[in-house]
């Protein structure tokens, strides 16, 4: 009987794919297995099984799998069901969700490579010059892959050519599946068995007594194999024994001592754990209670309110330390990469070895390493601490998710597809494992606080700094009244100036928070009028003064300042606004002495630029740290006293129905960086509008009048938590067809949804992004009617519209739970 597998392929594509198996293979094959397929003309992808059955298909001749590439599942039931789950949630496909969540190293694609064909003739006075040039390197190597081709013939496209060359039968194409991951092998010695015995050994030391250098080699190793009963590396052999290579090479050769290797992590955290016990004070005592009790009651998902610098991650760590005496994994979802590398010293500590790291700054040899050792459910992956993509790891026994800071928006994924919210899907997960979830913040988003109010959360708060530390005193500076005083140096307030000073003077830290890169985000003709535009998109140019760059923060174009106006040649050039790299300037000038960092995009390109900067600043290498809202987010410096916000205004002022949330969100965090030990901290913060709502709700430290407010005008303006919210994006290079590709897909969605509320087509702030013009329509869904059968509705309406010929270039994008 013929076996059929069903397999998704990590492509957009909306169905899975049916291949022909033998019996023997279907007996072996599990879903979750990959499987390397063909797929088109002549590519090979690696797929993921989904089901095995005997059912041919009827649309299409099946062809044979490639290869089977596992022994056992790589990606278990439960990470199936859950990936699905966000597929159909999120309106995009299982193929999208496995590319995104699997490590690319798992994803091998074939490569194609040109050979010879020797079976024919070749005439070589009716080959063109390109064509000869690959015919001549084909004589001198087996074979070439298309990149070498492009150089040979020195080309962007070898295709024409490879084509040209196939159709006259001189060459033939052969498609080959290549690895990426490589493990890592480590080199380690020890001592021959033909030395075990005592006598043998005398013999052996007193035959080295004329080569002193081999017998202090031998002798090193028998030290170190007292000291540790740990294999003996082959470098740590030459360092303690201070040999050259070639000593211990003689030794290998001589039969004295065996050299082998063993497959070994590229990150280890190999203390240890310490055992130490977590001493929680009355009020953390009393928020742990509350949710042991929250979860034993069946309410699985717990939110933990607690101001900034209560002593949250104690709380956790108490529920991480209990998971683990339980046999269970955790997993603990951290909204910025830049938040780890603390947290990471502090859990260390407690839990030693059991701790993995998961995010993507790590390399994909890294990051695979982590996977399989939380597929083996291995000691050393127990704890996993990682950025939003650490949810898709493949956990088998997970006893408990702990979403810190779960207010942010860098949770969200915004592209490429799927588009998923990591904290909604960190309490799906959390649901199909049956563990608890707990979602921790010092100000939660509005969603989270009014489960929490209805009951349908647990809730458990802390209201008092770790050790009865004082909130900080937060001061709102008028930059109206400074600037008609003639009382500003810049950017910087006459008070802010001297509350710096003053700091500094005392061998204080301060943090100077500006939420925007750069040096200057406009350069203007003061003749003209003009100012820089990317051609790609429809910004400004933002100007960087270390490299002398105008730079679009949204496609990367980028091109040299020049020194006049490109409209009208004068030389009448102004910067207008600020960033972080001005205000790092203006400190120099304000403060020659003292040393200054920055930490925002620019600054954390490489691996370890956050881990540099964060440590830096905690060893006190600097006195301030200017920055964007990276260093807002639940970073632990103990000597801050003061913290600056350059700007409060640019938050307040942005066209979404969060922005004032987000804004009380913001400056509340970063004015919980200060005075976290015993003086009480300082926060001034410069704006226009110091009787701003908001503005005085951050002052006052008042989130329950702020989630009030918020939640009263988003029933009146209709938004969520009220209604959910489904955003289509149409983009096309085309700004006339976009327009009437716009109104169809709107005028199909009135007639679908009369119930609903459908906004738009209507251009979004920046109207287009990498030549791409944009327009979104919003519909607004109340929570009585079902999203699933308008989400199969919207899809329906897809259909319709891409059998549109003239519409077959629009691209329709899908943000569910748009934020």
């Amino acid at each position: 009987m013929q076996c059929f597998v069903d397999v998704v392929l990590p492509i957009p594509l909306e169905r899975f794919f049916t291949y022909k198996i033998s019996p023997k293979e279907a007996d072996f094959l599990e879903p979750g297995m990959r499987i390397a397929v063909p797929f088109g003309k002549s590519k090979i992808y690696t797929a993921l099984c989904h089901r095995v059955h005997q059912n041919p298909p009827e649309a299409y001749e099946a062809k044979e799998i490639h290869q089977i590439l596992d022994e056992i599942p790589l990606v278990n039931q439960l990470q199936l069901q859950h990936w699905q789950w966000i597929a159909d949630y999120y309106m995009c496909t299982l193929g999208e969700v496995v590319r995104s969540a699997l490590p690319s190293a798992f994803l091998l694609e074939s490569e194609t490579f040109i050979l010879l064909n020797k079976n024919q003739e070749i005439d070589e006075s009716l080959l063109k010059d390109d064509e000869f040039l690959v015919f001549e390197a084909l004589q001198h190597q087996e074979s070439l892959k298309v990149n070498d081709i492009c150089q040979i013939i020195d080309r962007k496209n070898a295709l024409p050519v490879v084509n040209r060359l196939l159709e006259k039968q001189v060459v033939l194409q052969k498609e080959a599946l290549y690895e990426q991951y490589k493990p890592k092998k480590v080199r380690f010695v020890r001592l021959s068995e033909a030395y075990e015995t005592e006598e043998k050994l005398q013999g052996l030391l007193e035959s080295l007594k004329r080569a002193p250098k081999q017998l202090q080699a031998v002798l090193s190793l028998f030290q170190l194999q007292a000291r540790t009963k740990n294999p003996i590396k082959l470098t740590n052999l030459e360092n303690n024994a201070k040999v050259s290579k070639g000593v211990i090479k003689s030794l290998i050769e001589k039969g004295i001592l065996e050299d082998y290797y063993l497959q070994r992590d590229r990150v280890e955290f190999t203390d240890a754990p310490l055992n130490v016990s977590i001493e929680l004070n009355e009020e953390q005592e009393k928020a742990f209670d509350h949710l042991l009790v929250s979860f034993g009651r069946g309410r699985k998902v717990a939110l933990l309110h607690g101001v900034t610098s209560s002593g949250k991650t104690e709380v956790y760590m108490k529920l991480l330390q209990r998971t683990l005496q339980e046999g269970k994994q955790a997993l603990y979802l951290l909204p910025e990469i830049a938040l780890t590398s603390q947290l990471i010293n502090r859990l260390l500590k407690v839990f030693g070895n059991k701790v993995s790291v998961y995010h993507s700054k790590y390399s994909l040899n890294e990051r695979v390493e982590v996977w399989n050792n939380v597929l083996q459910q291995k000691e050393k992956a127990q704890i996993v601490i990682g950025a939003r993509s650490a949810l898709f790891l493949p956990f088998s026994n997970l006893g408990l998710i702990v979403v810190d800071e779960e207010h942010e928006q860098s949770f969200k994924q915004f592209d490429p597809a799927p588009r998923y919210h990591a904290r909604d899907a960190a309490i799906v997960l959390a649901q199909y494992h049956g563990s608890p979830c707990l979602l921790g913040s010092a100000t939660p988003s509005i969603e989270s606080m009014n489960n929490a109010k209805k009951g349908k959360y647990g809730y458990a708060r802390i209201t008092e700094r770790y050790g009865k530390v004082m909130q900080p005193e937060i001061e709102l500076v008028d930059l109206k009244e400074a600037t008609k005083k003639k009382q500003m140096t810049g950017h910087f307030s006459d008070r802010l100036r001297l509350q710096v000073g003053e700091a500094l003077e005392n061998g204080e830290q301060v943090i100077l928070f500006q939420n925007r890169r750069g040096f200057a985000p406009i350069v203007e003709c003061t003749t003209c009028g003009h100012s820089p535009q990317c051609p790609n998109c429809d910004v400004s140019l933002t100007y960087h003064r270390h490299k002398n760059q105008l730079r679009c923060h949204y496609c990367g174009y980028h091109m040299v300042l020049q020194n006049d106006c490109l409209a009208c040649g004068s030389f009448t050039l102004d910067k207008k606004g600020f960033g972080t790299e001005q205000v790092q300037e203006e400190l120099a000038e304000l403060f020659p002495d003292a040393k200054v960092g920055r930490m925002d995009l620019d600054t954390t390109r490489g691996k370890h630029a956050y881990e540099k900067i964060i440590t830096a600043f905690e060893q006190q290498e600097f006195d301030v740290l200017v920055g964007t809202q990276m260093v807002t987010k639940g970073l632990d410096f103990r000597n801050v006293s003061l913290v600056g916000i350059m700007n409060a205004d640019s938050l307040l002022n942005f066209p979404d129905y969060r922005a004032h949330e987000r804004s009380f969100q913001l400056l509340t965090q970063v004015a919980g960086r200060a005075g976290r030990t015993k003086k009480r901290g300082k926060v001034l913060v410069q704006t226009y509008n110091p009787y701003h709502r908001i503005l005085q709700q951050v002052s006052t430290n008042d989130y329950a009048e702020m989630f009030e407010n918020q939640l009263y005008e988003r029933e009146h303006f209709k938004y969520p938590p009220v209604v959910r919210i489904i955003k289509v994006t149409l983009k096309d290079k085309d700004f006339n067809k976009l327009n009437e590709a716009s109104e169809w897909f709107a005028g199909a969605l009135r007639n679908l949804l009369p119930h609903e509320r459908v906004l738009g087509p209507e251009y979004p702030p920046v109207s287009r992004i990498r030549r791409y013009y944009l327009k979104n329509i919003l519909i607004k869904i109340d929570l009585g009617h079902s999203p699933s059968k308008i989400k199969n509705g919207i899809k329906r309406i897809e259909k319709s519209f891409n059998a549109i010929s003239q519409y077959k270039s629009v691209r329709l994008v899908y943000n569910v739970d748009h934020i």
